[in-house]
């Protein structure tokens, strides 16, 4: 190794003073990124199965590995640094009926608020649907009171908070920005490593046109040249970091195992990241590892996914520190819920705390506390009460971080009770963690008497032309009179929507619908009227939060229909209406 590592450094100091020499003046004038071992312009990288351990042969780029940000002497070309991308995104603003504009009036201030809002929510999919389209769409910058960094922050972190991999990918791929989001990016890679997925994750960087300047994201890189069999080139770029103050002691003496030169790896293993686990996992042929209810979530994924983990089945009960590490693998989906429970109904209680257990739980550890309003929503028949028992133990769940390891288990207990019983008090509750009521329909089933619930609400589909819309929207009004019916709100949110999309509507009709229901909100009118269209589409996934479109009150609905038909995101608002106009059953 010795020798090899002084070839290496004797073929670095050779080179460099042939460069040198071959041009003076640049190299005084202007630092040379020798590490920049870019890829040919229109090079094809084609694409190596990758396999631990497996050797590939087929030709890869050197990705150039950058020093540490304390010793970096060395350049990125110019270019590179200089290039200032003003719209990343990944849709067409014409796709939802926007514009590239969408943004360019807000105020940085308003953004950074309702940023800050929607985090602290567990938003609903339709209002996630809405924020994926605002946050992805191509446009520019918003520039009053933010930067566009904050701005990319905000996106960044919502795709992480989201973590949906396949969309991140393609955001990060498609803009080439892999640099200004490393811990976006980052997120990815090691979603893909904790699912034991190391050909994607190396195949990732293929794909990346620019040199990676994160140390995290390089180490990475170079650990992926290895598993394409370029042993002598990550030599290399390692020798050249080390010479420019690279440090990890961890990382080289995993690396010098992969390498060939020692027989054997430090036994040690790090919790830091999911990479470092693995390279723990690579170099040790006899690896086992026992987690703790700290062990970070990704690095449960990857002892499941590697067939590591321990066996918890003849866990005593009294071993309640192995029952925390079930609830928290749970939670991480990689313990069975049903399981669980099972351990709580184990758990010994008497009489008087299961009849007293809203103030008997207080006085309990929280695993405890957990078991017994557990078992004593297990004893309740009464939907009241056992709605309170439910909401109560949810609660507990999400105080201690682990909400999801009662998720399945919580809608067991709300299919057993018929939403008619659900008193007011709960129906939020209900809604939003029910998953067996009416938001799965089967078939739409229309109504000609009830305007909303028409088949004309296809229109919304792209179904009927605007002339065969308005003619039969009249003869529809005309019953209307002649049986002096009234319009529904709903009926007048179909009205206004066809109105604003230009369809005619004679004014003898007007006194139908004229009569506003509500008025919109003073807020979201300035907004409208500012033109601030971006800020406004969060206002109203503001309004919808965590509650599913269908189960919003006729109010918001409205407030929600009436500002998409003044910014005219009619796409939007179309997807929308036809989730809540039309009976489904």
């Amino acid at each position: 190794m010795k020798i090899l590592k002084l070839l290496n450094k004797n073929f670095f100091f050779i080179f460099l003073s042939y460069l040198i020499i071959l041009n003076p003046i640049h190299a005084e004038d202007n630092p040379i990124d020798i590490w920049n071992l870019e890829k040919k312009e229109n090079e094809t990288v084609e694409e190596a199965v990758i396999t631990e351990g497996e050797n590939n042969n087929d030709q890869i780029s050197v990705f150039d590995m950058q020093s540490d940000k304390n010793t970096g002497s060395i350049e990125l070309d110019e270019n590179l640094t200089s290039k200032e991308v003003k719209i990343v995104g990944l849709y067409d603003p014409a796709e939802h009926g926007l514009t590239i504009d969408m943004w360019t009036n807000s105020d940085g201030q308003k953004l950074k608020n309702l940023f800050n809002s929607l985090e602290k929510i567990n938003l609903s999919n339709d209002a996630l649907e809405i924020m994926e389209v605002s946050l992805l769409t191509n446009a520019h910058y918003p520039n009053q009171n933010i930067t566009e960094n904050e701005f990319l922050k905000f996106k960044s972190d919502w795709l992480i908070k989201n973590s949906n991999l396949e969309l991140i990918e393609e955001f990060l791929v498609n803009n080439q920005i892999v640099n200004s989001h490393p811990k976006l990016t980052r997120h990815l890679l090691d979603n893909y490593l904790s699912d034991k997925n190391i050909k994607k994750t190396c195949e990732f960087f293929t794909k990346i046109k620019e040199p990676v300047e994160d140390e995290y994201l390089s180490k990475l890189n170079l650990y992926c040249l290895v598993n394409y069999g370029k042993n002598e080139e990550a030599q290399l770029i390692l020798d050249l970091k080390k010479e420019l103050g690279f440090q990890d002691e961890y990382f080289e003496n995993k690396m010098n195992y992969l390498f060939g030169y020692i027989e054997e790896a430090s036994k040690e293993v790090s919790e830091s990241s999911v990479f470092e686990f693995h390279l723990a996992h690579r170099t040790n042929p006899d690896f086992s590892f026992e987690p703790d209810e700290n062990t970070p979530k990704l690095i449960w994924k990857y002892l499941s996914n590697s067939n590591l983990l321990p066996d918890l089945s003849n866990v005593e009960i009294n071993d309640q520190d192995k029952i925390l590490i079930i609830e928290k693998a749970a939670n991480y989906k990689i313990f069975s819920e049903k399981d669980l429970f099972e351990y709580y109904k184990k758990f010994q209680f008497n009489i008087d705390q299961l009849l007293s257990a809203t103030d008997t739980y207080k006085l309990l550890s929280p695993l405890e506390a957990r078991a017994l309003i557990y078992q004593r929503a297990l004893l309740t028949s009464e939907p009241e009460l056992k709605l309170k028992f439910l909401q109560l133990l949810k609660q507990l769940f999400e105080d201690n971080k682990i909400g999801l390891a009662f998720d399945k288990e919580l809608n067991n207990f709300l299919k057993e009770i018929e939403v008619n019983n659900v008193p007011s008090d709960y129906l939020s509750f209900y809604n939003n963690y029910s998953k067996n009521q009416n938001s799965e329909f089967k078939k739409i089933q229309y109504n000609n008497n009830i305007l909303h619930q028409s088949k004309w609400v296809n229109y919304f589909r792209g179904d009927y032309s605007k002339s065969e819309i308005q003619e039969d929207l009249k003869k529809f009004l005309d019953r209307i009179i002649f049986s002096n019916e009234t319009l529904s709100i709903k009926d007048i949110i179909f009205i206004e929507s066809l109105k604003s999309d230009g369809v005619e509507i004679p004014s003898e009709y007007e006194s139908l619908y004229s009569q506003k229901p509500f008025e919109l909100d003073e807020n979201l009118a300035e907004l409208i009227e500012a033109n601030e269209v971006g800020t406004v589409l969060l206002s109203l996934i503001e309004i919808i939060g965590n509650d599913k479109i269908e189960n919003i009150d006729e109010k918001r609905l409205y407030f929600i229909s009436n500002t998409l038909n003044q910014i005219n995101a009619d796409l939007i608002r179309n997807k929308l209406l036809l989730k809540v106009l039309p009976l489904k059953v």
